[in-house]
């Protein structure tokens, strides 16, 4: 593709740095098909199959399973804190509500 020297007549083929677009001699045109599946190399279009131009969409999957991770661990922690505090310190919440009522009644 690239080593072979171009016959005088045919056309030079560019591609873009990202290797997603080559030049046709007056606009860009996709390199990969819609579909993922086919590649232009040049001369014709060729099977893709896996490379560093062929890209799937993982990221937004394991970003969102992270981000849901996170958060049931901050709902974790925050129970576990307050089920301590309850613990700790229930006999002497208990007080405080009592001497509230025996005020307002008393």
């Amino acid at each position: 593709m690239g080593d072979q020297p171009a016959s005088p007549g045919a056309p030079r083929t560019a591609f873009s740095p990202d290797g997603l677009w080559w030049w046709d001699g007056s606009q860009w045109r996709p390199a990969i098909s819609p579909d993922g599946l086919w590649r232009w190399n040049g001369r014709g279009w060729e099977p893709a199959g896996p490379g560093p131009t062929h890209r799937t969409g993982g990221g937004t999957a394991t970003a969102a399973i992270v981000t849901v991770a996170a958060f049931a661990g901050v709902l974790v922690l925050v129970s576990v804190v307050v089920v301590v505090i309850l613990l700790t310190m229930g006999n002497q919440i208990a007080n405080v509500f009592s001497n509230v009522v025996a005020a307002l009644n008393g």
